[in-house]
């Protein structure tokens, strides 16, 4: 039981950080180009995701420390890196999703190929749905390594 109520807590922390460094933290020079290509999109997409991925830091030491949840620093790590990377990935779609071209970003293929292009490429809305799908997907994983294998010896908080 002591491990489900580490992943809600984790996943409490981290959803609720990534709205806050999607929506609030995030510049938006960086937003406007993050999914352009080449070095001034990744630059972009990379400022964007460090931002990011401190505020999920912060508040998932936060709620480590508040709620005493005993969470492995290694183990937060991992959750955290995972968020972030796949994260980044997601972002640098952006303002690609309708592309149906052998161009566009793996992941953006990858959702074409899962049957999306219809909607992705009528719905101006689509892209972003299933970006935010996507980061919420990734994030419950992300909580499930952060808080799994906890240890007073090697805590986080």
């Amino acid at each position: 039981m002591q491990s489900a109520i580490r992943f809600a807590a984790a996943y409490a922390a981290l959803t609720a950080a990534h709205e806050v460094g999607d929506y609030i933290i995030q510049r938006d020079a960086d937003a406007a180009v993050k999914g352009h290509r080449g070095p001034t999109g990744a630059a972009a997409c990379l400022r964007h995701v460090t931002s990011y991925t401190a505020t999920q830091a912060l508040a998932l030491y936060g709620a480590d420390r508040a709620l005493r949840l005993g969470l492995d620093w290694r183990r937060a790590a991992a959750g955290l890196a995972l968020s972030a990377v796949t994260h980044y990935a997601a972002d640098r779609c952006a303002g690609h999703w309708a592309d149906t071209s052998d161009q566009a970003p793996l992941l953006v293929r990858a959702a074409h190929a899962a049957g999306k292009g219809t909607w992705l490429t009528r719905d101006p809305g689509a892209g972003p749905l299933i970006d935010q799908a996507w980061h919420k997907g990734w994030i419950a994983v992300a909580a499930a390594v952060a808080a799994t294998g906890a240890s007073g010896a090697r805590r986080f908080g």
